[in-house]
């Protein structure tokens, strides 16, 4: 641990934190020094209050790049909100509670909220939903970060979120969903003409040109590559095709971060309304303002009962109305 001054009240609601550097430390970049320091930020978060000039070395601006040696300072102004360990809880949002039990409750999240961030600024998340209507999961799950959140689902994607109420029924439900045992069910609108049904199986590793990224890893890749990988493997069905999209069903029994999204563009067919992942194809008219996935159901073991339990989470009313433009009918469709 590094010595640390006082913290100062501001006038501005931040604080200044002050850091010297122990005699006999090896040289450090400045933005792992702060990492250290603040291993609750994000290293995005970090870099940006270098480059707002906000991280002061010696008294002067630093840079991200900048080798800290024994005896230097460091000083760094910081939002007061980043130095909280935990979310707000925020009762204005509103979530759907699909079922609840004295293990676990079920969430069907709205596109356009995360299931969590990483610092106190973060107000418009599910974990700042479920804080204020659950404060006791603030000590359930692996991070305060993500209370009780036993998955997650991207930002852009709507549906199911499985949350536990208690320690052990966390722990029983993340086992399960190591040992593949939860079937995970999603629907999605892609560009082009699917096959009736086809699997993907491309492992995943992190794209180092774009962290917001996953590539997909070629077979003859996988045994020299040193890059961390993930398998992967997404299975599909077509449900109906009109106007040069699918509609398809998908089932994922990995859970790789934007496994789908990834899956699908490699296969050639990428999900309608994605930013990232190629679904704003040329000529896109559809009126989405978000991806069109869709968690819609799940099927596990229930961790006290030991019986099989499945939920389900109808298709949002935005969806349903892409869908009635292109002249797809969920009435056709009795799966749905």
């Amino acid at each position: 641990m590094f010595p640390r001054k006082d913290i100062q009240t501001l006038p501005d609601n931040q604080r200044e934190s002050s850091y010297g550097v122990p005699p006999g430390s090896a040289p450090l970049r400045l933005d792992s020094f702060l990492r250290q320091r603040f291993p609750h930020l994000s290293l995005r978060q970090i870099r940006g209050a270098v480059e707002a000039g906000d991280v002061l070395v010696n008294g002067r601006p630093g840079s991200k790049g900048r080798i800290l040696f024994s005896g230097d300072v460091v000083s760094f102004k910081i939002p007061s909100l980043w130095l909280e360990k935990s979310p707000h809880p925020n009762a204005q949002l509103r979530v759907n509670i699909l079922y609840e039990d004295e293990a676990f409750l079920v969430a069907d999240k709205p596109a356009g909220i995360a299931c969590h961030g990483f610092s106190a600024s973060e107000t418009q998340t599910l974990a700042n939903f479920l804080l204020a209507h659950y404060p006791s999961l603030m000590n359930v799950g692996k991070s305060r970060w993500e209370p009780g959140l036993v998955h997650r689902l991207d930002r852009g994607t709507s549906g199911l979120v499985l949350v536990a109420k208690d320690q052990a029924s966390f722990e029983s439900l993340r086992a399960q969903f190591r040992r593949r045992l939860v079937r995970k069910g999603y629907v999605a609108l892609v560009w082009g003409r699917t096959p009736d049904q086809d699997r993907v199986s491309y492992s995943l590793a992190h794209d180092p040109k774009d962290k917001r990224k996953m590539n997909i890893v070629q077979t003859r890749e996988r045994s020299n590559s040193r890059v961390k990988q993930w398998k992967a493997v997404t299975r599909f069905q077509t449900l109906a095709r009109s106007e040069g999209f699918s509609f398809i069903q998908i089932e994922m029994y990995t859970g790789v971060t934007h496994q789908i999204r990834a899956h699908l563009e490699a296969a050639g067919y990428p999900l309608a309304g994605d930013p990232l992942y190629g679904g704003n194809a040329p000529g896109a008219i559809l009126p989405l303002g978000r991806q069109f996935l869709h968690a819609c159901s799940l099927k596990l073991i229930h961790p006290r009962s030991g019986r099989e339990v499945i939920f389900e989470s109808p298709l949002p009313a935005e969806l349903r109305d892409i869908l009635d433009r292109i002249g797809i009918s969920l009435s056709k469709l009795p799966s749905l």
